[in-house]
């Protein structure tokens, strides 16, 4: 079940009538206070902060926010009104933005996030990865645990991601004096750009770490651990936090996406929580009845199949398809039975069904007498 969105006034804890600059302000207490520097050891604060990201993203810009006053979260749904679905910013460039502006500085950084008297701008964010990983029915129904090799930025273990080497200093770029940004003339108009000598740090370092040439993060292969819920669906995306490429001179870890993809089934298909499966009997039983058995995914199960079976005959068994994600629920297994005729008969076999024949009536075939009657037009 889908979860439902919450109202991004609601998410600000803000009015429907407010000022931008009363939601740029609740912004900033709120995002201080569930940043996941700040709470390293609870897991759901990645996601509050991604929500208020996301509502401060709308919300202060006018026509997302019109759109949004009149159509809901629906003006941002794929093929919604509105704007269509376009994507939102990332939450830690909306942060840096906002706490980067207004004469806050790198104050805000160093004060909450141990910045260390380094300065916002030099802490780059490292990009975030996305690894595509197939798995079985099996471990997308019940859970598993993987691990995952992959080759990223990690921080350099020589210069512990400063991108300098002992001894040396930063110093003030001599190309932007400091302000990370440098102005070009273009005719009537100036065009502000990032620094192409310092990335936009507004500092240099005199001696670059000879082993990451001043980046702080060299290229190593990284094994990461995963865990696969139960219940997991084809194409979710798994967010592994911090396990992304690390960010340039000590910046934030990016995070790791990983898109879930399962294999083909030769038995099972599946639809939501519910498996299907199709399983051949014997004329014999379709006709008298009898026990037969079934695969589940757990191993092998009985189904009685009462006298008179029809092939294309669909047969629930509760609670043996999949469990559902949020591990309260669980599906059914739905078998269809296919009647198997016996394509070769030995003269004996023949003689008896002959037999049999003869012996059969109309009232042995009641689909069969149904059908002529509907169809009797058409053989006139």
């Amino acid at each position: 079940m889908a979860t439902t969105k919450r109202d991004y006034y609601e998410v600000l804890g803000v009015e429907h009538n407010v000022s931008g600059e009363e939601i740029k302000r609740a912004y900033r207490n709120l995002a201080v206070k569930f940043h996941p520097d700040k709470n390293p050891d609870d897991p759901h604060t990645e996601e509050k902060f991604k929500e208020l990201g996301e509502a401060y993203d709308v919300l202060i810009d006018s026509d997302k926010r019109a759109a949004y006053d009149r159509f809901g979260h629906a003006a941002f749904a794929p093929g919604g009104a509105g704007f269509g679905g376009g994507g939102f910013h990332d939450p830690f460039d909306i942060f840096r933005e906002v706490f980067g502006s207004g004469g806050i500085g790198g104050g805000i950084f160093e004060t909450f996030f141990g910045g260390a008297g380094t300065r916002a701008q030099d802490r780059q964010r490292g990009s975030d990865l996305r690894y595509d990983m197939e798995i079985r029915l099996e471990e997308a129904a019940f859970g598993v645990e993987k691990e995952i090799e992959i080759a990223k930025l990690e921080t350099c273990d020589k210069c512990q991601g400063s991108g300098a080497e002992p001894g040396s200093r930063s110093i003030t770029c001599p190309i932007c004096s400091g302000r990370g940004q440098v102005i070009s003339s273009r005719g009537f108009f100036q065009v502000s750009q990032t620094c192409p000598r310092c990335r936009g740090a507004g500092q240099i370092i005199e001696k670059p770490c000879r082993q990451c040439h001043g980046e702080g993060r060299v290229e190593k292969l990284s094994r990461i651990k995963l865990k696969i819920p139960a219940g997991i669906n084809e194409g979710a995306r798994l967010r592994s936090s911090r396990n992304g490429e690390a960010g340039i001179r000590g910046g934030w870890q990016g995070d790791l996406y990983v898109v879930i993809h399962i294999k083909e089934h030769k038995i099972f298909q599946r639809d939501g929580d519910n498996l299907y499966c199709e399983v051949p009997i014997p004329f014999s039983i379709a006709a008298l009845g009898g026990q037969v058995d079934v695969p589940t995914l757990e191993g092998k199960a009985h189904l009685r199949v009462p006298a008179g079976a029809q092939s294309g005959q669909i047969f629930k068994l509760r609670g043996k398809g999949i469990v559902h994600v949020n591990g309260r629920d669980r599906g059914d297994l739905l078998v269809r039975l296919i009647v198997e005729v016996p394509s070769r008969l030995n003269a004996e076999q023949r003689r008896k069904l002959e037999e049999f024949a003869a012996l059969c009536g109309e009232e042995n075939a009641p689909m069969r007498k149904s059908f002529f009657e509907r169809a009797k037009e058409f053989f006139q």
